[in-house]
């Protein structure tokens, strides 16, 4: 992040993923109606392009729901990452389409309001075979449609990071909510198999995918190291932290990057202000600590953006003995200065400390 780095922009890469995109869905739609076409003749264009907008946007937000745990399994996901967004409106406006080309085709013809014959048209809440699944649907379609309209960082910045995140955790329930209505209408009159075998698969990987992700990482938090007394704590050796980039640990319940950069170690908060994303999954780079997800950057020595920018990030206070790394796990201000840690040459057998407190050894 420089001068002359922008937050919100259209970069080259941006504008070549959405294009990429965009042909994806165009490719996926015509081979969707070509194959419904010679499949069912019968079938009207209408009824085609709500069953083509339908499993689009059911398969793009499993893909989008899919990305986060891939991310911290394998770096190589991130780029998807990077772009999630631009997926969940595309998501969206596949999903919005669908329910409008369905609200045409079978409510748009009487005297009600098409909304109010949507949400009156069917009262069977007791029964599995005729539940009005459609009111599930637009549920979730509008929980889809807040998220939609508040992806842009003007939001974010606005509703602060956690709200807009507690927000955007809305998508598991617009996700439980779709499942159902697809459950409880589509499969209901089926009869091709492909759609009753992708609900559960697609579920099963969202929920395997999340739960290897949580236990991949249920080993930072369980190594909580004590924190009696506020006194230094050992989270773990200086040559167990690759050059630029970061060890995990969890302190007093927090999550804290230790970054080791040339022969200085620093320690700031793990939660990006962008959208919390994990700053110890980055790296160094131009001498800030670059988060993985969108390249908001910080020093490592203040948790401060490089100026013009004003996002800070809690530091804590770092010492090195005898080639340990010991934190301590009272956090500061954000943004507090904190002179690093120095790295000694161990096979020399020196050391040099930052700060003279004592410290607890786990």
């Amino acid at each position: 992040m420089s001068v002359d780095y922008k937050a919100i922009s259209w970069t080259p890469e941006k504008k070549r993923y959405d294009a990429v995109l965009a042909l994806l869905v165009l490719a996926y739609m015509a081979t969707f109606a070509g194959f419904g076409a010679a499949l069912h003749p019968n079938a009207t264009i209408e009824t085609h392009l709500i069953r083509g907008f339908g499993t689009a946007a059911l398969l793009l937000l499993h893909i989008v729901l899919a990305i986060g745990p891939l991310c911290r399994l394998d770096r190589r996901f991130l780029p998807l990452l990077y772009n999630r967004r631009h997926l969940g409106v595309t998501m969206f406006i596949l999903a919005l389409a669908h329910g409008v080309f369905s609200t045409i085709q079978f409510h748009a013809l009487g005297d009600t309001n098409p909304l109010v014959s949507v949400l009156s048209a069917n009262s069977s809440w007791t029964s599995i075979a005729e539940f009005p699944f459609e009111t599930l649907g637009l549920a979730a379609l509008t929980i889809l449609f807040v998220m939609a309209a508040t992806s842009h960082d003007f939001w974010l910045r606005n509703l602060t990071a956690p709200v807009w995140k507690r927000l955007h955790m809305m998508v598991y329930v617009a996700y439980v909510l779709l499942i159902a209505h697809v459950a409880l209408g589509a499969l209901q009159s089926e009869r091709s198999p492909w759609l009753v075998i992708f609900l559960p698969a697609g579920a099963a990987v969202v929920i395997g995918l999340h739960l290897w992700a949580a236990f991949g990482e249920r080993e930072i938090d369980e190594r909580d190291a004590a924190t009696a007394g506020g006194a230094f704590v050992e989270v773990c050796r200086a040559a167990e932290i690759p050059q630029n980039r970061a060890k995990v640990v969890s302190l007093a319940g927090e999550r804290v990057a230790v970054f080791r950069y040339g022969n200085c170690v620093s320690a700031v908060s793990n939660v990006c202000q962008h959208q919390n994303g994990p700053l110890g999954e980055g790296r160094i780079i131009d001498g800030c600590i670059t988060c993985p997800w969108h390249g908001y950057q910080y020093r490592p020595e203040d948790g401060a953006s490089p100026p013009p920018f004003k996002e800070k990030v809690p530091t804590f206070r770092v010492k090195v003995t005898d080639g340990s790394v010991l934190v301590d796990p009272r956090p500061l201000p954000a943004g507090t200065r904190v002179e690093p840690a120095r790295v000694a040459d161990e096979s020399s057998g020196s050391e040099i400390e930052v700060g003279n407190e004592s410290f607890t050894r786990q």
